[in-house]
């Protein structure tokens, strides 16, 4: 066939109906807790492996009592099975299909049945926030109060880790490693923050004040990087001013990824996304807008980017649920929308990957979604 033929034939075939348009990528809903007078406030999800996921959080009546609850699912999401956990769940961490971790408000708890069944470690500081292994042996342990902590026993024991030069001199109560993550084994990050109370309004609720909040001057504090390049034998800090709060950064082998800032709700943009490149350090903003606050972001090997975040609809953002987005791209530049579940309304959402072609999202308001075609 005449090649310049081919494509205007190819349209109008399609224009015909004789031939299908490839499947747009779309968030389609798998698991949705939907009862009366109460709600699933999803707090984490991991998907170790395609076909095995959980998440966990907190189920809460209209009497504000909370009932710790997880939810496992064996086969791709198909069907999903209630597990009861026994205390507030904080984080996930995952080295494979069948051993993971779980901080809770009061301890850490082991699995090695995919979250079906779960152990607590012996007594650690109920300070922690968030761990990571390199094998079921070598792990860590960061939270607040300058919390960072290892293990060489599977948490059987921890050893403080030195990372005092990020904090000298700061007030240890307002003081907290937040975020960990490694590109290898031996390249690793540590995020922190140093943010004593705001010294420029009162320190109650947003929804007490709303004006009193958005017009309140958000203070830069001490934001702290801390960095490993050889499997944790020793590490290197370094410490900057920054108006908001690293939440997330996500590295790959080859020392690329991206990084994701908090702001506060009088700052003129919810959240700015950066890319980074690690060794040396170096980031740029790819992206920031005042009407999309993103709480979470995922980058394939192939750097193909993922921003999953809410619409912000008005000036005070996480008091009532809103539409969630989820914004990609090839190139960091150019960012489209791939299209959501109408129903999945929150105020904050998570992501969650088992390799490029299976990438998932749970929301705080106890919807978990999968990305089709």
């Amino acid at each position: 066939m005449n090649p310049q033929l081919a494509r205007p034939l190819a349209t109008l075939l399609l224009l015909a109906g004789w031939v299908s348009p490839l499947p747009a990528q779309k968030w389609q809903v798998q698991y949705f807790y939907d009862k009366a007078k109460t709600t699933f406030q999803i707090a984490d999800l991991q998907f170790p492996s395609p076909t095995r996921g959980i998440a966990v959080g907190v189920i809460t009546n209209e009497k504000e009592h909370q009932e710790p609850t997880s939810v496992v699912t064996s086969d791709g999401g198909a069907h999903w099975q209630t597990v009861a956990i026994k205390e507030p769940p904080v984080s996930l961490f995952f080295l494979n299909e069948n051993t993971g971790w779980m901080v809770t408000t009061k301890g850490l708890w082991q699995t090695s049945e995919a979250g079906r069944t779960w152990t607590k470690l012996p007594k650690i500081p109920n300070t922690i926030i968030r761990v990571h292994f390199l094998d079921e042996q070598h792990g860590f342990a960061i939270g607040s109060k300058k919390t960072a902590l290892e293990t060489h026993d599977a948490g059987i024991t921890w050893q403080p880790l030195d990372l005092s030069a990020t904090a000298s001199g700061e007030n240890i109560n307002y003081t907290a490693y937040t975020w960990i993550d490694f590109a290898t084994p031996k390249v690793g990050l540590i995020t922190g923050w140093n943010n004593p109370p705001n010294r420029y309004g009162p320190d109650l609720p947003d929804w007490v004040d709303p004006a009193v909040t958005l017009h309140q001057r958000v203070p830069p504090h001490i934001t702290y990087t801390v960095a490993t390049y050889d499997g944790a034998q020793t590490w290197k800090a370094s410490a900057g001013s920054l108006f908001g709060v690293v939440t997330r950064v996500r590295l790959h082998a080859d020392g690329t990824g991206l990084g994701l800032i908090d702001y506060g709700q009088s700052f003129r943009y919810p959240s700015e996304v950066y890319s980074i490149k690690w060794p040396p350090g170096t980031t740029h903003t790819v992206y920031r807008d005042s009407k999309f606050a993103v709480t979470d972001i995922w980058q394939a090997s192939d750097g193909t980017a993922y921003l999953a975040g809410i619409v912000i609809k008005g000036q005070l953002r996480s008091l009532i649920p809103t539409p969630v987005q989820v914004l990609t791209s090839k190139d960091l530049k150019d960012w489209k929308p791939i299209p959501v579940d109408y129903r999945a309304e929150a105020t904050t959402a998570i992501l969650a990957a088992a390799g490029d072609d299976n990438l998932w999202m749970a929301t705080n308001t106890g919807m978990i979604l999968k990305l089709v075609r």
